[in-house]
């Protein structure tokens, strides 16, 4: 089967982005492949244009950190799949395609009545913010919680699991998005007009039980310094990363910093985020958690329980327009990207 993919072929701007056409091989044992219905924008593919994310393969390369696609074909060993089926994967590379080829060991069912626009949106969004909550912070009914960029693709889905779960939500966001967040049951304080540690201090003279600090950089300090005595610092990004002259250096110091605030004696936690942990050393655990994670996302979704924060649609033609727009900043949701119409 033929495929259109969108390469990166070396660090440049989202235009250079190129579109190629190539044969797909046949599915061997345990393989799939998958016509693409929606794939989409994340964190990740801005830094890997730039060339500063960890653990990216060798340019030339195809991005696309997750996608949503029916099967088109199966090789042998594929047992509970079917050629015509909805599935989500966790790809990291290789979305941004109209077929992928893909291990069926990665492939998730996608229940009747999900659309593949919103089971995208909570493939790597809500995982990230799933396991941040659930497997990360584990906090109680009644505590509060600090959401940067709250507003943003990972930020909506946790505010949303967080107000689920009994929390109390104090979350960050550009002027445009303050109603928005009240009307999800978040506290919400525009960071370009408020001091926002004071803020934070104001509504939580006792610290507070977590914050998902989604910005990074200098700020990461106020944020270690609004915890309440056992409190969790969860870091999911640093947005000056991109930008740094050496951004290793930059990641390095990062981590650094919170090893040494977690080894401190104070009670207080910090963790970095990683999606992947787990993947090389014990991948059929790290398959079944993603498994199990996507599956009761996906069960929210169907039962009206979460609402998949959308922010634009973009046809895989244009994918350079959509990693423009992500990289704007001020995201109500995720940038899909979608099959062209003329397919």
């Amino acid at each position: 089967m033929e495929t259109v993919e969108m390469v990166l072929r070396g660090v440049g701007e989202p235009e250079s982005i190129e579109a190629t056409r190539r044969e797909l091989p046949a599915p061997g044992p345990g393989q799939a492949i998958v016509r693409m219905e929606a794939t989409g924008v994340s964190f990740a593919e801005q830094s890997m244009r730039r060339g500063v994310y960890y653990d990216q393969p060798r340019f030339p390369f195809v991005p696309g950190y997750d996608l949503v696609g029916t099967i088109e074909a199966l090789g042998d060993s594929a047992s509970g799949l079917r050629v015509g089926q909805r599935v989500a994967a966790l790809t990291k590379i290789g979305g941004w395609a109209q077929r992928v080829l893909l291990e069926t060991g990665d492939l998730v069912p996608v229940p009747d009545g999900v659309s593949a626009e919103d089971a995208e949106t909570v493939i790597t969004n809500g995982l990230t913010a799933w396991r941040v909550l659930h497997r990360t912070i584990r906090p109680s009914a009644g505590q509060t919680i600090v959401v940067f960029a709250a507003g943003g693709g990972v930020g909506s889905v946790l505010v949303q699991l967080a107000r689920q779960a009994g929390l109390r939500v104090i979350g960050t966001a550009g002027p445009s998005q303050q109603q928005r967040l009240r009307d999800m049951g978040a506290i919400p304080i525009d960071y370009r007009r408020e001091d926002v540690p004071a803020r934070v201090r104001e509504l939580a003279p006792g610290g507070v039980a977590a914050v998902v600090d989604n910005v990074g950089g200098a700020g990461i300090v106020d944020s270690w310094r609004l915890l309440a005595p056992g409190g969790t610092l969860v870091s999911l990004s640093d947005l000056g990363m991109g930008e740094a002259k050496h951004p290793m250096l930059r990641f390095v110091k990062h981590y650094g910093r919170l090893v040494w605030w977690n080894a401190l004696p104070n009670g207080k936690h910090a963790h970095m985020f990683n999606l992947w942990a787990g993947h090389r050393l014990h991948l059929d655990r790290f398959r079944a958690d993603v498994r199990t994670d996507l599956t009761a996302l996906f069960a929210l979704l169907a039962d009206g329980a979460l609402v998949a924060p959308i922010d634009s649609r973009y046809p895989l033609s244009q994918t350079a327009a959509a990693l423009r727009r992500a990289e704007a900043g001020g995201l109500s949701g995720k940038v899909i990207i979608l099959p062209d119409t003329d397919e």
